[in-house]
């Protein structure tokens, strides 16, 4: 029986130190950081950039590979044979420099004995006129820098999600707020209650009805703490953390608001469109290649050799040879008028698809404009409705306290207020937001916000 007890407060012991260590843990993981050390751990951490800058290395070595065609390609070859072929063994002799007066014989020549040859050879080749591979290489390096415009552009969406997230934090701690300040309410309207039930001025159905809404209160601050904990994890997830992340700044940087104009003449530059105008050039670059199949090509290729008639990498014969080489494919099926018909409709697509970009980001501006015109608005309505609310709460509270007023009045005006001022902490976020948008779509967010191209 002892020895039960004991083995029960060691497993209590064990769970309340492993509890212990858990919440330590978890206190010291949760980092707090402003909103520039939030993006540029992101820039640093963020999977999918980290992912894509990868991606773009190994693009960049394309443009390597399609260089290396105009280079020159040296090789080496060893070759061993053994024949009694008339003319092989004939011209095996030669190259082993071991041919003789007897060699001429009839016989020797119709019905030679088997030769063994060890050939050596050191051969290079280098294109001088190559059109294809000169276009290739410019195809690459154009596929390339579209690339790291692409790249670019994904940073920009990951400072925008980074901005949306951390304001989202900001947001769920401004609601908890709200929600504490209306179990304080609820507390209050409570007590008022009480007093007056204790007094024989109340209802006990009032003391009821403000227990209820005292209730319902403090679940709003369960829910609420709930959901800022999702939205810090949230943000430690698309900063590359396990851990959650809070936020240290209750304002952010202040995005400046310019005229419209200035926005779309940005837009026009933006990274993506200059990605596709990038990737619409080599269109055209597939319609150059086609052509260039008409072309000859023209090569110099060269040959050291050694020849041995019974030793690896022996050298009884040496010689050498250079050649010139012409190139011209004078048919093949039609193949090249095929690539140049695809390579035209090819670039037309691109054309379309470029200004059908344009058009679009055009738009997204405009859009963008007007929800920040939108959401200033709001927030001064939002500001302007927590005052009304704020005042018309206070008179309904006198009013119930001088019996003049129900306690359906007073909690209906507490309803008002926690909505008035849970608007403003949505709507005072949502501005930012607006502005960090209207950033993101002219392609100004990273020299809005001060970020640097160190990433």
């Amino acid at each position: 029986m002892f020895s039960g007890k004991l083995v029960v407060s060691r497993y209590a012991v064990c769970m309340l130190v492993f509890a212990l260590a858990f919440s330590v843990r978890a206190s010291a993981v949760e980092r707090r950081l402003s909103l520039k050390e939030a993006i540029e751990l992101a820039l640093q951490n963020n999977h999918e950039l980290k992912s894509l800058r990868n991606s773009l290395q190994a693009r960049k070595q394309d443009i390597g590979i399609a260089r290396s065609f105009l280079m020159p390609r040296i090789n080496f070859e060893e070759r061993f044979t053994r024949t009694n072929n008339p003319t092989s063994v004939f011209s095996f002799k030669l190259n082993q420099e071991r041919f003789s007066q007897s060699d001429f014989e009839i016989s020797s020549l119709n019905d030679p004995e088997p030769l063994s040859d060890f050939q050596t050879a050191f051969s290079f080749e280098q294109p001088i006129l190559a059109v294809r591979s000169i276009l290739g290489l410019k195809t690459a390096r154009n596929e390339y820098m579209a690339g790291e415009e692409e790249y670019v552009r994904r940073k920009e969406k990951l400072v925008f999600n980074v901005v949306k997230s951390y304001l989202m934090v900001n947001t769920a701690k401004g609601f908890v707020e709200v929600a504490e300040k209306s179990v304080e309410n609820a507390k209050e309207h409570l007590r008022i209650a009480k007093e007056r039930f204790k007094t024989g001025v109340g209802l006990y159905s009032d003391v009821l009805r403000a227990s209820t809404a005292l209730a319902e209160a403090e679940q709003r601050v369960v829910s609420a703490k709930k959901d800022l904990n999702v939205a810090k994890r949230a943000l430690g997830l698309l900063l590359g953390l396990y851990d959650s992340v809070d936020t240290k700044e209750d304002k952010l940087p202040e995005i400046p608001l310019r005229e419209l104009g200035y926005y779309v003449d940005s837009s026009m530059s933006r990274s993506d469109i200059r990605s596709l105008e990038l990737r619409y050039e080599n269109t055209k670059n597939s319609i150059r290649i086609a052509k260039s199949g008409y072309l000859p090509e023209i090569a110099i290729r060269g040959v050291y050799q050694l020849n041995d008639h019974n030793t690896v990498f022996g050298s009884e014969g040496r010689s050498w040879s250079i050649m010139g080489i012409l190139r011209w494919n004078l048919f093949d099926g039609g193949r090249r008028e095929y690539e140049m018909v695809k390579a035209k409709y090819k670039a037309e697509e691109a054309e379309e698809s470029l200004e059908g970009l344009k058009k679009a980001v055009h738009f997204a501006v405009y859009d963008a404009y007007l929800g920040v015109e939108e959401a200033r608005k709001n927030l001064e309505l939002a500001q302007a409705a927590l005052k009304t609310a704020e005042e018309g709460r206070r008179l309904v509270k006198k009013r119930y306290e001088n019996s003049l007023s129900p306690l359906v009045d007073l909690l209906d005006a507490q309803v008002n207020l926690d909505r008035a001022r849970a608007n403003l902490v949505a709507r005072s976020n949502e501005y930012i937001v607006a502005l960090a948008r209207l950033s993101f779509e002219s392609g100004t967010i990273l020299k809005d916000l001060g970020i640097g191209e160190v990433f």
